[in-house]
Parts: structure tokens; C-alpha cells; sequence
């Protein structure tokens, strides 16, 4: 069965596609530029999945799989290509989902990604968290990041990961690669025993539950550069979570120690380019003393404000500016930048300014993304305030 897997898996390569999903009970899918496609005729049966997973577990894997009713793992296929997968039961019985994870680590200018992200890598202590949905190319930018410091610092750099998926060879760094259920039980003893390894950076795969959290805030405070990632969607709602989990009479304690320690949330959205790639429109929040003070007193509506104020100085940008960035370089239409802003009536009004969308090539009207009474009732809405202002 493993010959089978292995073949899919080279047609998913050949089709530069992402990911690749055997469900039981369902024919093969392939994910391609972000959209699904069907692969096979036949549908696969909860056994045949069953047999892959014999042929490429180990038995303790395997064993935890059965008793567990679920799995995360690496696969490699060759020296070139490895795949992060994830083994799961459901109503028809054993699936699988297979992620490629490239085995070059691109740089943050091969991303196009801001000049401040560098900024963030260069720090010496604090929390740097990278957001965004499934898929977004979190683990993508921070490898990138982890590379840059391992060829720009003599560091010591210990990752915990569910599963490991890039590798970093020692460069002028030494790293320490920990898989969860093969070299540690949890994230949060393998965070705990690394605060005694004397570390200088440490990078927690996903900071899944309060007990993980709790530690890696410590680190920050106790003097460690601490990056993990979180599935939300930008820099307010990543601490709105992040204080959240925790107990309401803890929260304030939280609040003022994630003020102090949070130094930048990198929050990412992959949208669709004129070629039919795909690019990342990226937030980026960074610590300024006014950003210090909204978390502080409660005021994580004002974040976005703050965020785009800061451009000029910081280098930080909302999603809304970086789609109009990408718009502006001709990478992707109207439609794409209004389906994925974050305010899509502003930025609609400030797209009306700009000139040659026609030309680029793009026919969209705005009314299939936002109703013309909402754009009619904001613009009156504007037009009171300013009249108010000048009474």
C-alpha cells in the first residue's frame, strides 16, 4: 500500500498542489492552488487507509494511533520532500490528510514579506506570535525567520513541534528539534524542561492549551525570544484568545504580563494572484508604547487604529494595507483585495480613488461583495460626522 500512497503523493508534486486527503468512504482529493479536486474514481474503504498507516507508522505509532483515534506524524518521500500528516477516525473509519512541507527554507525577502518582520527576528527576548488560519503559510514564514537567526547569531534554538516539519542544520546556531510523542509527551513538559537547557530561542509549534501559554510567557518575561504560533485571525483577536483561556480572576494578571512581553503578532491571509498563484497579504502588529498601553487598559479595539498609525514609523501594516499594497503592484484584482479586507466598505472607498482597474483586467463590481445600501448608508454616516465636527 505504501507503493500506492507514494504515487499519489508524486502526482500532488507534479500538479504543484499542497495537500493531499484519503477519507474513508470518499475518493482521493488533491489540494491545488487552494481549491480541491478530485483525483480517483474509486472511493477509498476505511481498511485500505488502515494499510497505509501499517506500512509507514512505526508500531508504537501505530499503537498510539489505535488508542488514541488519531496521529500526527512526518512522512518523507524522498531527500527532497517531506509530508506532515495527520492520521484520524471518522464516521466511515480511518482518514489521512498529507501536507507538503518544502524542503528548502525560503527567506523573508523570497516571501516578499515587510522589512519589520526582520526586525522581529533580530529581537533578543520577548513573545513573537505568527497568526492565521490553516494553511496560511505560518510554518513557511516562521522557518524563514528561525533561519535567519541561525545564519545571522550564535544562538542556541529549540524548536517543539507536532510534527517536526522543516529541518534546520546547524549553521552558526545549534538547534534542538523535538517531535511531541517521540522525544516529549506534551508541549507544555518539553517547554518546561527546555527553560533548564540553556536556551536563547525557543519555538513552540502551536500554543494549544493554557498550561503552554502560561510557560512561554514566562520565558518571554525571564529573558528568552519565545515564537509560536496561534489559528486566529489578526493581532486582536490573537490576544483577545490568548487572555481569554484563561480563568476570569487571572486575566488581568495576563493582560499586563502579555502587554509587557508581546512584542509583534504576524498575522497572515493567502489570497489569489492575476496567475493563478498564490500570495500572502500580511498584518503586522509591533510594541510601541501606545500598542503597551491598549493591552494594558482593555483596548484592543483601538489596535488596528493603532496598527496602521504606525506604518510610517514602525513599519507595521493592516490587512487592508497590505491588499491595497498588492493591488497597487498589480498582483491581484478588486474582487480578491474586497473578499479578504478586513473593512471592505472603507477600502472600497479608498479603491474608488485609485485608477486602472479596468485595466488590469479587472470587471468586478463592487455590489457582489457589499450591498449598495451599506455603502450608501456608510458614506452618510461619514458625511454626519464630519458635518458634526465642523458645528
Amino acid at each position: 500500500m505504501e507503493e500506492k500512497l507514494q504515487s499519489y503523493l508524486k502526482v500532488l508534486l507534479q500538479k504543484k498542489g499542497s495537500d493531499l486527503h484519503l477519507t474513508a468512504g470518499s475518493r482521493v482529493y488533491m489540494r491545488i492552488n487552494g481549491e480541491l479536486e478530485i483525483f480517483s474514481k474509486e472511493k477509498q474503504s476505511g481498511k485500505e487507509i488502515e494499510a497505509i498507516a501499517r506500512a509507514i507508522l512505526t508500531p508504537q505509532e501505530y499503537g498510539r494511533l489505535i488508542e488514541e483515534k488519531e496521529l500526527d506524524c512526518s512522512y518523507v518521500l524522498d531527500e527532497n520532500n517531506r509530508f506532515r500528516v495527520n492520521f484520524f477516525y471518522q464516521i466511515d473509519g480511518l482518514s489521512a490528510s498529507m501536507r507538503l512541507v518544502p524542503a528548502e527554507i525560503l527567506s523573508l525577502d523570497d516571501l516578499h514579506h515587510p522589512e519589520v518582520i526582520k526586525e522581529l527576528a533580530d529581537l533578543d527576548r520577548g513573545l513573537v506570535l505568527v497568526t492565521g488560519a490553516s494553511g496560511s503559510g505560518k510554518s513557511t514564514t516562521t522557518a524563514a525567520i528561525l533561519d535567519r537567526i541561525n545564519k545571522s547569531k550564535k544562538k542556541h534554538i529549540i524548536t517543539i513541534e507536532d510534527p517536526i516539519e522543516f529541518v534546520h542544520e546547524d549553521i552558526n546556531c545549534l538547534v534542538s528539534q523535538r517531535a511531541i510523542g517521540s522525544s516529549s509527551r506534551s508541549y507544555s513538559t518539553a517547554l518546561r524542561a527546555a527553560l533548564r537547557e540553556d536556551i536563547d530561542i525557543i519555538f513552540i509549534g502551536e500554543m494549544r492549551d493554557l498550561e503552554t501559554i502560561e510557560i512561554a510567557l514566562h520565558a518571554a518575561n525571564t529573558g528568552q525570544l519565545v515564537f509560536s504560533t496561534l489559528h486566529t485571525l489578526d493581532a486582536k483577536e490573537t490576544i483577545d484568545r490568548i487572555i481569554g483561556m484563561f480563568p476570569k480572576e487571572e486575566q488581568n494578571r495576563i493582560r499586563m504580563m502579555l502587554s509587557f512581553v508581546l512584542e509583534g503578532v504576524i498575522s497572515q491571509r493567502l489570497v489569489e494572484m492575476f496567475n493563478g498563484e498564490r500570495t500572502a497579504a500580511v498584518e503586522v502588529m509591533r510594541k510601541t508604547k501606545r500598542v503597551t498601553e491598549l493591552i494594558a487598559d482593555e483596548r484592543d479595539a483601538e489596535i488596528l487604529e493603532a496598527i496602521e498609525d504606525g506604518r510610517r514609523i514602525y513599519g507595521t501594516q493592516s490587512f487592508d494595507q497590505a491588499l491595497l499594497d498588492l493591488f497597487n503592484q498589480d498582483k491581484i484584482s478588486k474582487k480578491v483585495v474586497l473578499e479578504n479586507a478586513t473593512n471592505p466598505a472603507d477600502l472600497k472607498l479608498e479603491l474608488e480613488g485609485i485608477g486602472g482597474a479596468s485595466d488590469r483586467g479587472d470587471s468586478f463590481e463592487a455590489s457582489e461583495i457589499i450591498d449598495d445600501f451599506e455603502l450608501k448608508e456608510d458614506r452618510e454616516n461619514k458625511k454626519e460626522k464630519k458635518a458634526s465636527k465642523k458645528q
